[in-house]
């Protein structure tokens, strides 16, 4: 098939745009034709919450990726429609995360699909329907993009359900779990690993990855590890990612707690070629999120093979097996607290390493593909 994804990918950072590359990647490697139409513009720097947009790592290398996208621009949104429709790809897929998008895409999607006897199948591949942190737009604007689609693919049941609050035509849709980022570089050593970022080759880490919201909890963990059982352990937190917000909550509570000789912040933003050092060098990775719906983190974890700490909200229990491969707790710091203690005094990290690596092969990319190309192939065409 021709196959056009439209969605965030270089020049733009974070897992979104690396999922589009690498599903990108993957069709290409089934036999499609694959291009990647992305953003000019894809925040207005004053939505943004971070530092930067960009990424400094270099271009993927055999993706065809331009850039068209305004996101505030409806005439744009109009050519670009117009320009995918002269194309006349087979499938278009519309990579989904937000609603400040829907208007864009759902605007590309109508102008994609015009014309009596257009065969081009749209297809949402939806990240989050409704977001973790929602506001009154996240009930209005959702309906516009889903009404433009064909089809859908979620990357969890919950998105699934979100999804159906939507579509009031029951159009094909369909789940499959987010795949594994495996393109972050070598399992090293963990000694290497903690001697590249300059840590103590001894000692127990946990480690929180990834940009810090609100959502995510951080603050539960930072509470967890005011425990005197971690401590008495010599348990360290490793913080890896950028502030997306006012960092004063958090390093006041760490100052408040007398924590700050166990708590290792690492806020710049982490470039590609050092994300398997954090893994690697970590014992266990705690994801204690308070809202969710499925987490990239969770698929780098198992890429590198670290054991997980989930809390039990969206779909992050689905991915994680309690006691298999990691934990699955309330969010609540006690709880947190008390799995961590567990997993150290038991000493279940080797085993869980093992569940880890058996449970990982469920999360091949072929995967996404065939239950997108699946989902493609139940829409009826136009007569």
């Amino acid at each position: 098939m021709k196959i056009i994804i439209l969605g965030t990918a270089y020049p733009y950072r974070g897992g979104l745009a690396v999922f589009n590359e690498r599903l990108a990647l993957q069709f290409q490697q089934e036999g499609h034709d694959v291009e990647i139409c992305t953003f000019t513009l894809q925040y207005p720097k004053m939505l943004f919450p971070g530092k930067t947009q960009y990424t400094n790592d270099p271009a993927p290398q055999g993706l065809t990726i331009y850039r068209r996208i305004n996101s505030v621009n409806p005439f744009n949104w109009f050519r670009v429609g117009r320009e995918i429709r002269k194309k006349n790809p087979d499938l278009v897929i519309f990579a989904y995360w937000m609603a400040f998008m829907a208007p864009a895409f759902g605007t590309i999607a109508r102008q994609v699909c015009r014309g009596r006897n257009n065969k081009i199948r749209c297809i949402g591949l939806i990240h989050n329907m409704i977001p973790h942190e929602p506001n009154i737009l996240d009930k209005i604007l959702p309906g516009y993009f889903v009404h433009a689609m064909h089809g859908f693919t979620a990357l969890s049941q919950s998105v699934l359900t979100d999804i159906s609050h939507f579509d009031h035509k029951n159009r094909p849709k369909n789940w499959a779990p987010h795949p594994i980022y495996d393109h972050y570089g070598d399992l090293i050593d963990k000694i290497e690993a903690r001697s590249r970022l300059g840590l103590p080759k001894e000692g127990h880490y946990v480690l929180f990855f990834g940009f810090i919201r609100g959502y995510k909890g951080l603050d539960l963990l930072i509470d967890a590890f005011g425990d005197p059982r971690l401590q008495d352990m010599g348990v360290k937190l490793l913080v890896a990612g950028e502030f997306y917000g006012d960092p004063k909550p958090y390093t006041d509570r760490i100052r408040q707690l007398d924590i700050n000789d166990i708590v290792i912040l690492h806020t710049d933003y982490i470039p590609d070629s050092k994300v398997n050092q954090y893994f690697r060098a970590c014992d266990i990775v705690a994801q204690p999120y308070k809202s969710a719906t499925q987490s990239g983190v969770t698929q780098i974890a198992f890429h590198f093979e670290k054991p997980m700490l989930v809390t039990n909200v969206g779909g992050l229990a689905e991915t994680v097996p309690d006691g298999k491969i990691g934990y699955v707790v309330p969010p609540e710091a006690q709880a947190i607290a008390d799995a961590l203690v567990r997993y150290y005094k038991e000493g279940h990290e080797a085993e869980f390493t093992i569940g880890v690596r058996e449970e990982k092969k469920k999360y091949a990319w072929s995967v996404m593909t065939d239950t997108l190309t699946d989902v493609a192939n139940q829409i009826k065409p136009k007569a």
